[in-house]
């Protein structure tokens, strides 16, 4: 995978956890991460509650260590590597941040 790629990955992740955690959670806190790939480091913040991190450093770890030059999407991937509950827990608040974020971005548009 490239780190455009991945850095594309962290991202996403990143979006998706912090717009369930803060819809869902309480006690949110910053977290500056630095996260190594091949060569490189890609610095972000976060600001996710302690359960919510330990999801985004689940699932970190599992891109990371992804063995696909090219990475699937999870839920189309020959060989998967998330544990069935652990990948089930993303699957929800994939699809809470989708529909949240999806309806953000309707309201923008027809009030801007």
């Amino acid at each position: 995978m490239t780190t455009q790629k991945f850095e594309h990955e962290i991202e996403t992740l990143k979006i998706f956890l912090q717009t369930y955690c803060a819809s869902k959670h309480t006690n949110q806190f910053p977290i500056k991460q630095n996260i190594p790939y091949k060569n490189f480091y890609f610095s972000t913040t976060l600001n996710l509650c302690s359960e919510c991190l330990g999801i985004f450093e689940y699932s970190l770890d599992k891109l990371q260590n992804c063995p696909h030059e090219e990475k699937p999407r999870c839920r189309k991937c020959p060989t998967p590597c998330y544990e069935k509950s652990q990948w089930k827990q993303l699957a929800k608040i994939m699809r809470f941040s989708g529909v949240k974020l999806g309806l953000l971005k309707l309201k923008n548009k027809l009030f801007s």
